[in-house]
């Protein structure tokens, strides 16, 4: 699955959520429970692959105000979320985190620290789907093992980009400075 077709099976799941009012995770397990089982592998090949570009500081940082602080599973679980978004927020937040003051799910909860962008269920949309399938609950992961033996060059180093204190609302305002403003009610350093 290029990634291309990644993104289409995301923002057909995302469009069949917003029609039926079910949640996107449930309308994307059954989109992928749908496609032969070495599509549902090709999808969480790139999953990963999104999910890990994002494991950066500055992201880590934006998850970190969003929620009002942010552990290692909930980071896994913002990046799932943004993800969920679709590809245009993905895009820019990977560029930008600090783009995230332009959502509305952001500048509604702001200052509430909700965990509006945090969604779990996201990260195992392709387990849901193989289990589905198969009535396995394990049947993903033997599935996956085999399917990563295959290409054993698909694990990459994640270069995080500079560490810095996210509890320093200077620091955070300097870095991210319209997501400080809007969640810190601190004034965006130019």
């Amino acid at each position: 699955m290029d990634i291309d077709t990644f993104w289409n099976v995301i923002e057909a799941a995302r469009a069949g959520a917003a029609s039926t009012d079910e949640p996107f995770d449930e309308v994307l397990v059954n989109q992928l429970a749908d496609r032969p089982r070495q599509e549902i592998l090709e999808y969480a090949e790139r999953f990963d692959e999104v999910h890990d570009a994002l494991y950066r500081w500055d992201v880590w940082a934006a998850a970190y105000l969003v929620g009002g602080g942010c552990s290692d599973d909930s980071f896994m679980d913002f990046r799932a979320g943004v993800i969920a978004l679709g590809r245009q927020w993905y895009e820019r937040v990977a560029a930008d985190p600090d783009s995230l003051a332009g959502h509305p799910d952001v500048v509604q909860a702001a200052g509430v620290h909700d965990e509006v962008l945090f969604y779990e269920d996201v990260n195992y949309a392709a387990s849901g789907a193989f289990e589905r399938i198969t009535g396995d609950a394990d049947a993903f992961y033997d599935a996956w093992r085999s399917f990563r033996k295959a290409d054993p060059e698909n694990e990459h180093a994640v270069d995080m980009g500079e560490d810095f204190d996210f509890d320093d609302d200077s620091e955070m305002s300097r870095r991210l400075p319209r997501l400080a403003a809007l969640i810190l009610g601190s004034t965006p350093q130019t």
